[in-house]
């Protein structure tokens, strides 16, 4: 009888809440949507919609949100969890745009028990079971490769697990023994790359942490798939695996 209820629920959002054509016909040439067929464009639509009704948007600073914003948002969100659920956006309801970079205030205690604070202008931020923050500005002129919408939705779906360690809960048939010595041998190479200097094509703030590192791949994985495989192969190979799609097919036309 649940499973009842909650399919005629999602029946009437979709009914009544549905994208308008105008909108989605203007949104599926965002660059991360490029060489989806038409059955992946269709779930991906209706997930959006669904994700539309569950989380609220709204702007900071007087920015006035638009329902083209609004499609953007979840379009890209949605992306991620295409081939999984969206139970992975759970406990949390609120996403907040900034009409640009914000800044954030915060204090740390490291290693050595030395206390820190922190004053940084940011594009992007995920709070666990609380809200995403994003720069507006940077959501639609960012560069191919820089999505600050999968960036930091990578980092929801990585908190759902132990806490934003770079290792989301992984499915049954994946091994976190693999997963776990993929990514660090490629998180130890990368972060040797940007100390020495060298000239890489992903995003040196990968370097911050693994939890920085998945968000960054996941960027990677989406918008410059072919780029990701050629570089890290096993890397891709495991996100290939997680998010249950091989971007990497749609861009060899």
């Amino acid at each position: 009888m649940a499973w009842s209820i909650k399919n005629w629920r999602r029946d009437q959002i979709l009914r009544h809440e549905a994208i308008p054509d105008t909108l989605w016909f203007q949104l599926i040439h965002l660059p991360c949507l490029q060489g989806l067929d038409p059955d992946e464009l269709q779930r991906l639509r209706l997930l959006a919609t669904l994700f539309l009704h569950e989380k609220t948007i709204t702007g900071a600073h007087d920015l006035d949100i638009t329902d083209e914003m609004r499609v953007t948002i979840a379009l890209q969100a949605c992306l991620l969890i295409l081939n999984l659920d969206l139970d992975y956006y759970r406990n949390w309801v609120q996403i907040i745009l900034y009409p640009g970079e914000f800044m954030l205030e915060y204090e740390y205690m490291d290693e050595f028990g030395i206390a820190h604070h922190v004053h940084d202008a940011a594009a992007g931020e995920a709070w666990s079971a609380g809200p995403v923050i994003m720069s507006w500005d940077d959501v639609i002129h960012s560069k191919l490769g820089h999505n600050v919408v999968i960036h930091e939705f990578a980092h929801k779906i990585d908190m759902l697990h132990e806490g934003a360690n770079g290792c989301p809960a992984l499915h049954a048939n994946m091994s976190p023994h693999a997963w776990h010595e993929i990514f660090s041998t490629a998180y130890d190479h990368f972060c040797q790359q940007v100390d020495r200097l060298q000239e890489i094509i992903i995003d040196s703030y990968a370097a911050e942490s693994p939890a920085e590192f998945f968000a960054v791949m996941s960027e990677m994985f989406f918008e410059l798939p072919l780029a990701l495989g050629q570089h890290y192969p096993s890397v891709y190979e495991q996100l290939m695996l997680f998010y249950r799609q091989d971007p990497a097919k749609r861009w060899r036309w």
